[in-house]
């Protein structure tokens, strides 16, 4: 049994970019809960561009959700932190270039800065998998 979206439009006032208002689980799913991932590569390098940075971030989710025998449509929530107002246009761009359609409730939060210096992005992923 697949995840089910809830997108509610015409009842309550719809998303940016027509995000999910609601994901549900099937039943006996699996939970993922991953850490919050930043744009560094496996050498430590943060590039300086934030949609760099989000490539790599996407890159490091597939990975993780790849070890937990999971894709991106497995995904039910994410949680994105972000240092400048402008750095979401490029995460909604690369969202839709990595997830297609899979549009899944979003979380999006500015923040003063990041413990790691060049930070300017870091993304929370919730996914879940009917066993």
């Amino acid at each position: 049994m697949p995840l089910k979206a809830h997108t509610l439009n015409d009842e309550i006032c719809g998303h940016s970019h027509d995000a999910a208002h609601a994901m549900e689980l099937p039943p006996n799913s699996r939970i993922l809960f991953c850490n919050g991932q930043v744009g560094a590569r496996l050498n430590g390098v943060v590039p300086d561009d934030p949609s760099e940075q989000i490539c790599v971030i996407f890159e490091r989710i597939e990975k993780i959700l790849s070890a937990a025998s999971m894709t991106f449509h497995d995904v039910v929530r994410l949680i994105v932190y972000v240092t400048d107002k402008s750095i979401f246009e490029s995460f909604f761009k690369l969202r839709k270039a990595t997830m297609g359609d899979h549009n899944p409730p979003a979380i999006l939060l500015m923040v003063r800065d990041f413990p790691r210096a060049g930070v300017m992005v870091e993304i929370e992923t919730i996914a879940a998998k009917s066993v």
